[in-house]
């Protein structure tokens, strides 16, 4: 009887300390306008001539979106075409900018798109990369340890489900040029970034070590 109790007890410790989230489905708009001006995005681009926006997902990129509350960042991905305040990416595409998932501050992840359709989220990689934006970041509102959480559960939730080689921070982005799976055309269309910080990714290169990522290539 005693033993009993003791490996209940265990049971008990172990399943205590298993990582439970929840994906909440909060679709932007993915209508005919949005596929078209995605299809044309890959067209002049990345010369691809697709007739679905479907990609085959290699590599997740981690950013943050240094709006300070869920509903602004939900609402800047959620229309098709780019809104009036983004006029500096309308010479590029038309098409808006989006991600497949969003993290709120409070570690709550929410699904915006299939994890194998195309968002805007990164020059050059969008074709192979699932984006993952989170809330607020920067130094007025810092990503929160439960965003960190979050991100590393969501990490290994996509490992397990997509062949995925790389994990990398927005800000790294450019360090592809020249890689097999960069293929941006303008070799003047660059942006510099920070996001999500060094230190987050060290943090979440640290907790998802055992799954063997590729390094990010050298520039």
């Amino acid at each position: 009887m005693k033993n009993y109790f003791l490996c209940g007890l265990l049971f008990l410790a172990m399943t205590s300390c298993v990582v439970k989230k929840t994906i909440i489905e909060k679709p932007i708009v993915f209508n005919a306008e949005r596929e078209e001006l995605t299809l044309e995005y890959m067209k002049d681009r990345y010369g691809l001539e697709a007739t679905t926006s479907k990609i085959t997902p290699k590599m997740i990129v981690l950013h943050w979106t240094v709006i300070p509350t869920l509903k602004g960042s939900y609402d800047a991905f959620y229309s098709a075409k780019l809104p009036n305040w983004r006029p500096d990416l309308e010479n590029v595409s038309g098409l808006n900018v989006s991600s497949q998932f969003l993290i709120d501050q409070d570690g709550t992840i929410y699904q915006l798109m299939p994890e194998n359709q195309m968002a805007r989220h990164v020059i050059g990689l969008n074709h192979c990369a699932i984006g993952v934006e989170n809330v607020g970041g920067g130094t007025d509102l810092p990503l929160s340890r439960k965003q960190l959480k979050s991100n590393i559960w969501l990490v290994k939730y996509l490992k397990d489900k997509y062949d995925i080689d790389y994990v990398i921070g927005h800000y790294e982005y450019t360090n592809f040029e020249g890689h097999e799976l960069w293929l941006e055309k303008d070799a003047g269309y660059r942006t510099v970034k920070t996001d999500p910080g060094e230190r987050f990714m060290k943090k979440v290169r640290k907790a998802t070590k055992k799954l063997e990522f590729k390094p990010v290539p050298e520039n």
